[in-house]
Parts: C-alpha cells; sequence; structure tokens
C-alpha cells in the first residue's frame, strides 16, 4: 500500500516566514477589515508574527488538521486574546475572523509555486490548510463571543453601580434613590454600596426612595426587606420613602409585613423623620429652612452620644 504523500506546509511556514508574514499583513492593510482607527499597524504586525511563529511550531512535528492537540494550545491561547482584545477595540466578528482567513492567500500562492508541476501534492496541502484555517477563524468567532459578553457583563454592572448611588444628605443620614428594576442581582449592589457607606460615615440613618421604581411586587419587597435587615445589623435603621398610591395598594394586596419599617410617600417626609430621629430640628430662617441639631443655635451638627440618645428617647 502506497504511504501518503507527506505535506510541504511545515516546510514551506519555516523557510519562506518573512515572505509570508510581509504578503499578509500588506494583503490585510489593503483589506476591508484593516480598521486604522481601531489598530495601529505596528500592533497588526506583531500578532501576525506570532501568529505564524506559533503556527510553524505547531506544524513541526508534522501537518494534521486536528487543531485539539497538546501542540495548538499555545497558538489557540494567543488566539483569545487578540479576540478578546478586537471584542474590547469595537471590531465586529466578521473583521476578527477575518485575521485568519486572510492568511489562505499568501499561503495558498505560495503552495501554487512549491506545487508547479504536482497537482495531486497541491491538492492535497490545499486542503490541509484549508482545514487547518478554518477551525482556528471559527476559534476566533467563539472567542470573539465570550470577550464581547465579558465586556457587556462588565459595563452593565458599572451602569448598575452608577444607578444606585448613596447620598450623605445630613451629617448621619444617607439616601439611596432607586430607578429602575430590582432585581437580586442588583440588591446585592445596593446592599454593599448601603453598607460600606454606613460603615464609612457612621450614619444612624438610611433613607432608601422607591420612587423611580416601576413596579414593585413580592420579590422586590422581599428585596428591600432583606437590604433593611442588612443595614440594621449594621447599626442604621431604614426608611423607606417613595411610596405611592398604587403601591401601597399592591404591597397590602400582596400581603407584605412592612410593619417593622417606617415608610413615608415623599423624600421630604422621610428627611423629616431622619431629623428628628438624629436630633435636628427643622425651622424658617431668612425665609428658607434650615436644619439645627437641638439646644443650639450656631451649628447643624450633633455628636454621636446624642444622635443615641435621640433614637433611645424615640
Amino acid at each position: 500500500m502506497t504511504a501518503a504523500p507527506k505535506s510541504r506546509i511545515p516546510e514551506i511556514l519555516k523557510s519562506h516566514e518573512s515572505n509570508l508574514l510581509k504578503d499578509w499583513v500588506k494583503q490585510q492593510l489593503t483589506g476591508k477589515a484593516m480598521r486604522s482607527d481601531l489598530m495601529k499597524e505596528s500592533e497588526l504586525r506583531d500578532q501576525c508574527e506570532q501568529f505564524l511563529r506559533l503556527l510553524r511550531e505547531a506544524t513541526q512535528s508534522g501537518m494534521t488538521t486536528d487543531v485539539t492537540g497538546s501542540e495548538w494550545a499555545e497558538l489557540k491561547s494567543l488566539l483569545s486574546e487578540i479576540s478578546g482584545s478586537r471584542a474590547r477595540q469595537g471590531f465586529s466578528p466578521a473583521e476578527t475572523a477575518t485575521f485568519v482567513f486572510s492568511f489562505k492567500q499568501p499561503l495558498f500562492d505560495r503552495l501554487r509555486q512549491e506545487y508547479a508541476k504536482d497537482a495531486d501534492g497541491l491538492a492535497m496541502d490545499v486542503w490541509n490548510a484549508t482545514a487547518v484555517l478554518d477551525s482556528l477563524g471559527l476559534l476566533t468567532t467563539e472567542y470573539y463571543q465570550k470577550g464581547r459578553e465579558g465586556v457587556i457583563v462588565r459595563q452593565q454592572r458599572e451602569l448598575m453601580e452608577l444607578s444606585t448611588p448613596v447620598v450623605n444628605l445630613w451629617e448621619g443620614v444617607l439616601a439611596l434613590p432607586l430607578i429602575g428594576t430590582l432585581d437580586s442581582e442588583r440588591t446585592q449592589v445596593v446592599m454593599q454600596n448601603l453598607l460600606q457607606r454606613i460603615v464609612d460615615t457612621g450614619s444612624a440613618i438610611a433613607i432608601i426612595d422607591i420612587t423611580g421604581v416601576p413596579i414593585v411586587d413580592t420579590l422586590v419587597a422581599q428585596h428591600l426587606l432583606k437590604t433593611v435587615a442588612a443595614a440594621r445589623l449594621m447599626g442604621a435603621d431604614c426608611i423607606i420613602s417613595g411610596i405611592r398610591p398604587q403601591i401601597a395598594q399592591t404591597i397590602v394586596h400582596l400581603g407584605v409585613d412592612l410593619k417593622d419599617v417606617i415608610t413615608k410617600a415623599t423624600l421630604s417626609d422621610a428627611l423629616s423623620i431622619a431629623f428628628q430621629r438624629t436630633g435636628y430640628t427643622v425651622r424658617k430662617h431668612g425665609g428658607s429652612e434650615s436644619a439645627s441639631s437641638n439646644g443650639t443655635d450656631n451649628g447643624v451638627q450633633s455628636s454621636a452620644a446624642t444622635r443615641a440618645g435621640r433614637l433611645r428617647d424615640v
């Protein structure tokens, strides 16, 4: 039985690496997939050099179309890095995959020169090269998708943190205005931000304003109660404001028990209660309202001991 002819691709990659690199980079620079607004030529050249070197090393022990072996691990790791980077830079999946697929033309051109009088050998190695590059190109799409998903998850977390600011309204009084849907993941972020601010400021009162929460169902109510309970463990009482008529009816209909939680219709009402709890009084001065600590006329601060005493008295 006649043995299958040996592939010449490893030899070509080794002896013509510099020419292949030159032709490949030139083709990409003139192609539609090259985004000069997203990537410098030097970065592209560096990626091509690494790819060719690792491709040559992966095939040096013999050409195989199966890229699942350990000899392909470094090359696939490089493609994962390149695909993730391009996902963050703003390349499309097609533009990312073209990085690998565009290597076919310079490689096929070299194969035709080497197999000038050997049609069978040319057909064999064209098939080998196609199988390998197609597999690697498809892998870049998978890696790109994972990288893009990572970007989306990170952006969602950042937006979530931005949408749950904890505001220091007054000494000892924090406010947490909530806007949008309150789910389990966001509740965790809300709780972490609020508890950390309680620790940082030593506040005794936290106002959770749900005016911007469109729907309050059983799950949302449970999330609010968990946040209130966690704040209490840190030594702070919570007031929930923004209880609109529709929300009040919904809470009653759902049978949610909020009897241990102070609730108010507006943020200003909640702030008034917070001032009372922390030992402040609100009075008009010069045509405007101002807050001052009980028993003093020249300041707005009360000591931690006074606040604690007021809380006990209430």
